[in-house]
């Protein structure tokens, strides 16, 4: 999988089984931070349980620049939090224009409150059609804390 760290700042298809785009052929993700054992890799590729996590805390920023244009249905979303209470807030966009301009598919906040609320799932479904770039935003702890994100999964059909 290609990958670059960018800076922290607000074809044919090809599909895996259940119709899901095979993101390791048709795009190149871009990150703003990644712990050593938590690359974003493990978030994107079927089969991976692991998930993401970011290296800081603060907002933190993951985009997929597809090859091709690509045709997407479905965005499915898994966030995972066992350990601190907070608000988390992500933003799913998308581009036409390589991610030069976005428009906004959902803005959302989700309170986790572990033992008990610590899995946030979303799936997102809708016809999007020339997709160059899927972008993800998500901040952390909204009262500002110190806390690190992370992502369980990102899938997209």
């Amino acid at each position: 999988m290609r990958k670059r760290l960018i800076p922290c700042v607000a074809s044919t298809v090809l599909l895996h089984h259940e119709g899901r785009l095979d993101l390791e052929r048709v795009s190149s993700v871009e990150v703003t931070s990644e712990e050593k054992d938590y690359g974003i890799e493990s978030a994107l590729v079927l089969g991976e349980t692991q998930g993401w996590r970011a290296a800081m805390p603060g907002t933190q920023t993951i985009r997929l620049i597809f090859d091709q244009p690509q045709q997407l249905r479905r965005v499915s979303l898994v966030f995972e939090e066992c350990e601190l209470k907070r608000t988390k807030e992500f933003v799913l966009r998308w581009s036409l224009d390589g991610g030069h301009s976005f428009r906004e598919i959902v803005r959302q906040q989700w309170n986790f409150s572990p033992p008990n609320t610590i899995r946030e799932g979303e799936e997102y479904q809708g016809e999007l059609s020339a997709v160059t770039a899927l972008e993800l935003i998500i901040v952390p702890d909204i009262s500002g804390g110190t806390a690190r994100t992370s992502l369980k999964s990102l899938r997209v059909s």
